[in-house]
């Protein structure tokens, strides 16, 4: 049985392939659905996560004999940059271990700053990666009481810019979108710095009806307003779509797999397709 798998339903809306490192994370974030999905308590899964049991082991395995030529996400489960009780060791083998055999990553994380003490390996994928944020908040009062021990959000920001200026392929996630002022905020700061190459944009999913009174559809019409003049990549998950039935999405931005990272192998010559030019 594989270690890397294929993640169904809104996730597979991310990436065709994922690959959790840790089965927990210490970031305590009141939206996290993983405590909820896996069946564990959230004392259980919130704190300084181990790595899994024989994760090198069984993704060398895995990787010997099976080929991915489009993207792994790390991760769904948990922040793979989170406070981990390995100090983060695991994350930099597993990149590397990716990287030698040459599989297309993405690399997700609200930690900011602590992403950088891998750039060197970022860099050496070249085209395969590309190294993403999820940004709710600009304001750091809500940041802080929406997820309580991630980086603030002037530190994701500050680390999507410095990742962009030393040519690595940058996204944002604006998924979840928990007040849609502060994302288009966040846009707008992006947009000024210009730091992303992608943007994926959702909303908050079934929390304790906190997405039951925005104005979804005025939302979508606003990041259109703001991100289809600058032909940036931009993909619009289908629980925002679905909201926003009188907005016409271009076919482009509802298509989950242009912009992934992956590897097309034609006539024996590896060809990267990173985004569209």
């Amino acid at each position: 049985m594989s270690i890397i798998y294929k993640p169904c339903g809104m996730a597979r809306e991310y990436s065709p392939y994922a690959l959790n490192i840790y089965i927990g994370c210490s970031h305590r974030c009141k939206y996290c659905y993983a405590p909820h999905t896996l069946q564990k308590k959230s004392e259980y899964y919130f704190g300084k996560p181990e790595p899994r049991k024989n994760l090198l082991k069984l993704l060398e395995k895995d990787l010997k004999n099976n080929k991915y030529t489009e993207q792994v996400l790390l991760s769904f489960v948990g922040d793979c940059y989170c406070d981990s009780a390995d100090n983060g060791q695991t994350v930099r083998e597993v990149l590397k271990m990716l990287n030698y055999y040459k599989v297309p990553v993405a690399v997700l994380s609200k930690v900011g700053k602590k992403m950088l003490r891998d750039l060197d390996i970022f860099k050496e994928f070249g085209d395969r990666i590309t190294v993403g944020t999820t940004l709710t908040f600009l304001d750091e009062k809500k940041s802080k009481e929406w997820e309580p021990f991630a980086s603030l959000p002037s530190e994701r920001l500050e680390t999507l810019k410095t990742l962009h200026d030393n040519g690595i392929k940058t996204f944002a996630s604006f998924e979840p979108t928990i007040e849609p002022v502060e994302s288009l905020k966040l846009i707008k700061k992006t947009l000024e710095q210009d730091s992303v190459d992608h943007y994926k944009i959702g909303k908050l999913n079934n929390y304790m009806g906190y997405d039951k009174w925005q104005d979804w559809e005025q939302y979508a019409k606003d990041c259109i307003a703001l991100l289809r003049p600058t032909n940036k990549q931009v993909y619009y998950k289908q629980c925002l779509r679905v909201l926003a039935p009188n907005v016409e999405f271009l076919e482009c931005e509802c298509d989950p797999d242009r912009y992934i990272v992956k590897v097309n192998e034609e006539n024996g010559n590896i060809q990267i397709s990173l985004f569209d030019k």
